[in-house]
């Protein structure tokens, strides 16, 4: 069966890679993006909770019902507790969790009369392994991936599974702006490759294959959180 997929932050690398796979597999994809560029998608602020139900029903009048949707847009910032300012934990937190907890507020009544659906929420490891000048991100991503299993705990009785992606250090065009800001890009983009001992980034499709299987009706899982990591959070090299 052909299903309704909405996907959260479509313009980006991930969001992209995202769409492309869910459309290879004959799905309807409806995108949702402050920069949405395709036609058929909206443009929605996730922070604004009316937004949020506005978009989600206009979804329901065109096309009857959404079977999965993708909670993955989401702002970074980096610095330590200390540097990070107010205006930072309120700008992420804001699209991080507050807009996941929109989208799916409004999503989830209408997978219930369906008795049936998937949520899956793009996450980062650094919700589970320390990394440096990233407090702010981090805190909001742990959010995510605690928000996750409540939800599916609360969803289980409706048929509906709800789970999450930590992707690893991924090659997108954020990490890509992230690096040529720094005063030295490829010792920085080496360092970046090193720490994950499959000695690569992880690609847009990796993080969207991982996605599409969480997604798939045949996925006997919820309430996981599913890494996509290279290897970082769970080996150690020693040279």
């Amino acid at each position: 069966m052909q299903r309704i997929v909405v996907v959260t932050g479509s313009s980006g690398g991930i969001g992209s890679a995202i769409r492309e796979r869910f459309t290879a597999l004959g799905d309807t994809v409806v995108g949702i993006d402050l920069a949405a560029e395709l036609a058929g998608d909206h443009r929605v602020d996730i922070t604004d909770a009316a937004q949020c139900e506005a978009v989600v029903q206009r979804i329901i009048d065109q096309h009857g019902r959404v079977d999965v949707l993708c909670n993955n847009a989401g702002v970074s910032a980096v610095g330590d507790v200390v540097a990070s300012t107010p205006d930072d934990w309120q700008r992420v937190f804001a699209v991080n969790v507050f807009g996941t907890a929109n989208m799916s507020r409004a999503a989830l009544p209408h997978m219930r009369r369906q008795q049936g659906g998937a949520i899956v929420n793009t996450c980062s490891i650094v919700a589970t392994v320390g990394l440096v000048q990233r407090a702010v991100y981090a805190s909001s991503k742990g959010a995510v991936v605690a928000l996750t299993k409540a939800m599916a705990a609360d969803e289980v009785a409706n048929g509906i599974r709800v789970n999450a992606v930590s992707p690893g250090t991924v090659e997108s065009p954020w990490v890509q702006r992230l690096v040529a800001a720094t005063d030295d890009p490829p010792t920085t983009y080496e360092a970046l490759r090193k720490r994950q001992p499959l000695g690569q980034l992880v690609s847009c499709e990796s993080v969207a294959d991982a996605v599409v299987y969480l997604a798939n009706p045949t996925t006997f899982t919820t309430g996981i959180n599913l890494l996509v990591d290279g290897g970082i959070s769970g080996i150690r090299i020693v040279e």
